[in-house]
This record gives C-alpha cells, sequence and structure tokens, in this order.
C-alpha cells in the first residue's frame, strides 16, 4: 500500500508540473463567455469586466472576430473553441489546412496569438455529436502541427472538452472508467496529450446531476457543503460531486495508463433560476467555493497536490440558448455589470 501511496503521489506531481508546462495557472478561477444572447454587453465592456474582478481566463466557444482581439487587448489569456462543424475540413485539410484555419480566425499571429493558451477542439464530440467523432483526434493533430510550425505548441496547448458521460463507472471515484464504446477516439487523443503536455478537459454540472437524481445526489453534496462526507473510497473520503467527479477522470486516466496526464474543468457552474435548487443563494456558495478553491490551490483527495484549473460558466446570462430554463440563467454578472450574487475571485 505504501508504494502505491507513493506512485500516486508521483503522477498528482507529474500533472502538477504538466499543467504548468500547458501555461495555464491553476490558481486563477477562468470564466466561460458564450454569446448566445441577445443583450449581451460589447466585447470591450466584458473583457474590462473580467480585468476589474481580477480575471484574467477566458474560455470562448468559438474564434469570435469581435470578442478576440478586445480580450487580448485587455490581457486575458484565452481559451478558445473549435466548433464541431470545423471538424471534418480540419481533419481532411492536414496541418497546411489547419494552419489556413488559424490563421483566417487570427489566431496565427499578433496579440490573440500571444494571448491563445488552449484550442479546446470540438465540445462534447462523444456525448451528442457522434458524426464528428472520427474527425476528432486527426483534427486535433493536425492543429498541434500548425502550431507547431508557428512555433506556438510550447505556449498553446490541444485538447478536448468532455461531458461527464465520457465515463462509463464513476462511483465510488476509485473505479472511475471510460466508456468502453469510445475508447478507439480516447485512446489516441489520451497519447496526444500525454505527448504533448495538454490537458483532458472535463465539463461537469454538479447542479445538473443533483436535478436529475436528487435522491442520490443531495443538494448539500452537490454544492459541496456537506459537514460530513457522502462517499467514501477506500482512505479517500468525498463531500462534494465535483471532487469525486474529477478523481474519477483521474482513475480512469491512471486506468488506461495515463495518470500524468492533468485534468482541467472547462465548465462548471450553478444558475440562479430555472429549479428550485437555481437560487443565487446556492450559486454564490458554490461558484465561490469553486473560486476559493482555485485561488488556495486545492487539489482533490486523489491528488491532493495538483491543483486543477476550473472555467465557471457563465460570465453572463444567454437569453437565447434553448432546453430547459435554467440554462438561460447560469450568469455571473447581469449585462449591467452588476454581480448577480455575492462572490469573491480573489
Amino acid at each position: 500500500m505504501a508504494t502505491l501511496r507513493f506512485g500516486c503521489v508521483l503522477l498528482a506531481a507529474l500533472a502538477t508540473l504538466l499543467a504548468a508546462a500547458a501555461g495555464g495557472d491553476p490558481g486563477k478561477i477562468g470564466v466561460c463567455h458564450g454569446r448566445v444572447g441577445g443583450n449581451l454587453p460589447a466585447p470591450e465592456a466584458a473583457a474590462a469586466l473580467l480585468r476589474s474582478n481580477g480575471i484574467t481566463k477566458a474560455r470562448l466557444f468559438l474564434p469570435d472576430p469581435a470578442v478576440l482581439p478586445a480580450f487580448a487587448a485587455a490581457g486575458i489569456d484565452l481559451t478558445v473553441g473549435v466548433p464541431n462543424e470545423n471538424l471534418t475540413f480540419l481533419s481532411a485539410a492536414g496541418p497546411e489546412g489547419a494552419l489556413q484555419w488559424l490563421r483566417s480566425n487570427g489566431l496565427a499571429a499578433g496579440p490573440v496569438a500571444g494571448r491563445l493558451r488552449y484550442l479546446a477542439v470540438g465540445n462534447e464530440v462523444l456525448y451528442n455529436n457522434q458524426f464528428y467523432a472520427p474527425h476528432l483526434v486527426p483534427a486535433m493533430r493536425n492543429l498541434h502541427a500548425a502550431l507547431a510550425s508557428l512555433g506556438l505548441d510550447g505556449a498553446v496547448k490541444v485538447s478536448s472538452a468532455h461531458a461527464s458521460s465520457v465515463l462509463a463507472s464513476s462511483y465510488p471515484p476509485s473505479a472511475g472508467a471510460f466508456d468502453a464504446a469510445q475508447m478507439d477516439v480516447l485512446r489516441p487523443m489520451l497519447r496526444l496529450l500525454a505527448d504533448t503536455g495538454a490537458p483532458f478537459m472535463l465539463n461537469a454540472y454538479p447542479f445538473i446531476s443533483h436535478v436529475g437524481d436528487p435522491a442520490n445526489v443531495p443538494l448539500a453534496y452537490a454544492l459541496g457543503a456537506s459537514d460530513e462526507p457522502v462517499v467514501r473510497d477506500g482512505a479517500l473520503a468525498y463531500a462534494g460531486l465535483f471532487d469525486a467527479t474529477v478523481d474519477a477522470v483521474v482513475a480512469a486516466l491512471e486506468r488506461e495508463g495515463f495518470g500524468g496526464v492533468p485534468v482541467a474543468v472547462t465548465e462548471t457552474g450553478w444558475p440562479t433560476a430555472g429549479h428550485p435548487a437555481a437560487t443565487p443563494e446556492n450559486a454564490a456558495a458554490y461558484n465561490g467555493r469553486m473560486a476559493e478553491r482555485a485561488a488556495r490551490g486545492v487539489g482533490t483527495p486523489r491528488r491532493p497536490g495538483a491543483p486543477v484549473e476550473v472555467f465557471l460558466f457563465d460570465l453572463y446570462d444567454e437569453d437565447g440558448k434553448t432546453g430547459a430554463e435554467f440554462e438561460r440563467h447560469f450568469g455571473i454578472f447581469r449585462a449591467d455589470g452588476v454581480k448577480a450574487y455575492n462572490i469573491n475571485f480573489a
């Protein structure tokens, strides 16, 4: 057992070093900026709002030509999404085509390239866009090669954001395992991430887990606010679903032989309306806890020495989103720049 624990410590330390090499700073919280809304402030105002609150990292879901230069000029480090519908072209076009894509989207040079930290290639492809699955890893390889040709592969890492459903097993966390049906895509992707020092990107929403199964996911556990551990996994104890989900992914990575790959949570958040559990108070509790753990460099029970990079969803409410009513109420700020609830990002 002592040897096993020592091995886990080494893997956690390696994950921390790889995260640092990737250019991400887990000690600072990031914020997603979705743009599916009709009353969103101008990009310059959004960038100024982030900076005035000490937020210097943002995730954009596509290379928006209006937002990118405004955020780069404000000194905000960028995670930029590559839309799913671009994957077929990027898969077939080779590194030259990927380079063309980077240039046409303003990501190859200048201030934007200087602030680019991650390309999130596709979003939850293995969850709801299986058509694009065969194109995902080839597109990632071509984009990495294009970045290398520009000398940017050290500063910019290429990954892909996954829904937590990429796991076939997550309870207890040590039993974490990827969906066997997705391994033809995941194995070469994990190899690429390990070879290039990129993180495994995860979208994790304890709120949605609570909504879907409140009997087994109590509100306090989803919020990470349980007074006592809800899940015990050998010597490890979990008072919040966030840690348990991340550690289930860590266990799945270890199971496949990629325990050194860090995990970055590219979306997590809590809405303020649209469901009984969606209140400003609960959003403040959950998102505040995420910001605090980022500032303190907190790891997880399985990787206590490896801080988890986190991006909160969402900067503003997006009134154009479809789906359940709560989908339109994840905004941390109102359109006038006032916080939707009390939260400290320091």
